[in-house]
């Protein structure tokens, strides 16, 4: 059985994934997939995670957790998700780093079914938004109380996946940038489910119904039904070029109305954005999904 935990981060895909596979329960079902339902199966998991602290679960315990929280008699693979699986929102940039808990929280997760494989599957934002966004869903008045003397700069989710690889080096680790996720969405869905090529899920467009007009959505469809793309990275390219001409712009624009949030502070933290991503591709055991 493969055990796969949709970790986040925070402020990413805002559900979506999760309730684009629980609308296709029943045909992953058919291959051996199980979604349980996250209000069924996050008390489970956090209060197991609680109790026991990282020590591997005893048999008993991880056949009473299945019982829990599916109804199915076996499974080949179980997907859970919850941003806050490695971190409370709250905690995110305690000690002035990112989930400063991420590896040990992983191991938690990972060591309630030892025997099993594990996956994570970790989204990752450019902090020039992700901090704001954040602070945005914080209980926080000042946003000088909610960073806390972090430095903006010197927060790289490059540390993070080591933190996360290096405290589970047997579990399988996929990443990729919520920036880019309109355009690998289904490479994303397929690497969480697991599900066979010719298998197609429903609301698989989602997320781009979302951020794109209704017109250009269905020119897209139409288009696509018309000429089929060969592989993903085909289909990504039509897909960026529909949403150049019929993005919704206020869905992709993000006011960073912060204190000294300034236009070349943004520039900078991009800039090293994408330093860190490129670590984070040469990096060993981590499956990066780009367009």
């Amino acid at each position: 059985m493969q055990l796969v935990y949709h970790i986040g981060a925070h402020c990413t895909d805002e559900g979506l994934l999760m309730k684009c596979l629980q609308k296709n329960r029943k045909r992953l079902a058919e291959e051996g997939i199980v979604v349980p339902e996250p209000a069924r199966a996050r008390p489970v998991l956090r209060e197991s995670m609680i109790s026991l602290r990282g020590k591997p679960a005893p048999r008993e315990l991880q056949e009473t957790m299945l019982d829990a929280m599916m109804d199915e008699d076996g499974a080949r693979r179980l997907i859970f998700s919850n941003e806050s699986f490695i971190c409370m929102p709250a905690k995110v940039l305690q000690e002035h780093m990112l989930y400063p808990m991420a590896g040990e929280k992983a191991t938690w997760l990972a060591q309630l079914f030892p025997e099993a494989g594990c996956e994570f599957h970790l989204a990752i934002r450019n902090p020039a938004t992700f901090v704001p966004a954040l602070f945005a869903r914080s209980n926080e008045k000042s946003f000088e109380g909610f960073i806390a003397g972090a430095d903006p700069g010197r927060l790289a989710w490059s540390d993070v996946v080591r933190r996360i690889r290096n405290a589970n080096p047997d579990a399988e680790f996929t990443v990729w940038c919520n920036e880019d996720t309109p355009l690998v969405w289904r490479d994303v869905l397929r690497s969480l489910s697991g599900h066979g090529p010719e298998t197609e899920l429903e609301g698989a467009d989602a997320l781009l119904a979302t951020i794109m007009t209704e017109g250009g959505l269905k020119r897209m469809r139409a288009y696509l039904a018309s000429n089929p793309p060969k592989t993903e990275l085909q289909r990504s390219r039509v897909v960026a070029a529909f949403l150049d001409k019929f993005a919704i712009p206020e869905a992709l624009e993000m006011e960073l109305d912060v204190p000294g949030w300034t236009e070349d502070l943004v520039e900078d933290l991009t800039e090293a954005y994408e330093e860190d991503i490129f670590a984070i591709e040469r990096m060993d055991g981590v499956n990066f999904i780009a367009p």
